[in-house]
């Protein structure tokens, strides 16, 4: 197979969105915040290799990285692409991935955070998902909900003031106006 490469900008100005045609997540995604949280995933070791990566993000057919900010683009993409290409053939799409150890997950089993990751999966997730990103409900407490950024949205200037209001504009309106959304 001759694996193809497109790579995107984010609205975050340290992360780009590297798309392959091929899977690099079947299910769900991973975060990686070090080489440490990457025992089973040999791809994500390599880009870890690179001078300034700081996070590095899998989810579907892309992978988003992000740099510490120190770096210009220009001196790590390439660096980053020919990494991603020489490694891509072994990488497994079924892997696991490291266990988060800060955020909890929301028992599936609570309605009322079911209700909240309905409206959030048909609003707010495709976007922030072309743009290299996700978000994850952590908890709610009476009417206070606790998210986490995935990917390129984790340390982007825009979502920790203005996608974090939208999210609770849009949560007012089609959930409970008194809710409130914090980042944890």
């Amino acid at each position: 197979m001759e694996y193809r490469m497109m790579i995107q900008g984010t609205p975050n100005p340290n992360a780009l969105k590297f798309v392959l045609n091929t899977p690099i997540k079947n299910e769900g995604n991973a975060t990686y915040k070090n080489t440490e949280e990457c025992t089973d995933n040999p791809l994500a070791r390599a880009i870890f290799s690179i001078s300034n990566v700081k996070e590095i993000y899998f989810f579907d057919n892309y992978i988003t990285v992000t740099q510490d900010g120190t770096a210009d683009w220009d001196s790590i993409e390439e660096q980053l692409k020919k990494t991603i290409l020489e490694n891509i053939a072994d990488h497994d799409p079924n892997f696991k991935g490291p266990q988060p150890v800060q955020v909890a997950v929301p028992k599936p089993d609570n309605p009322e955070l079911l209700k909240i990751d309905a409206i959030l999966n048909e609003t707010i997730r495709p976007a922030l998902q072309m743009d290299g990103g996700d978000l994850q409900v952590m908890n709610l407490d009476g009417n206070v909900l606790t998210i986490s950024y995935q990917g390129a949205c984790g340390s982007c200037p825009t979502s920790t003031a203005g996608t974090l209001k939208a999210i609770e504009n849009l949560l007012r309106d089609e959930y409970n106006p008194e809710i409130v959304v914090e980042l944890g």
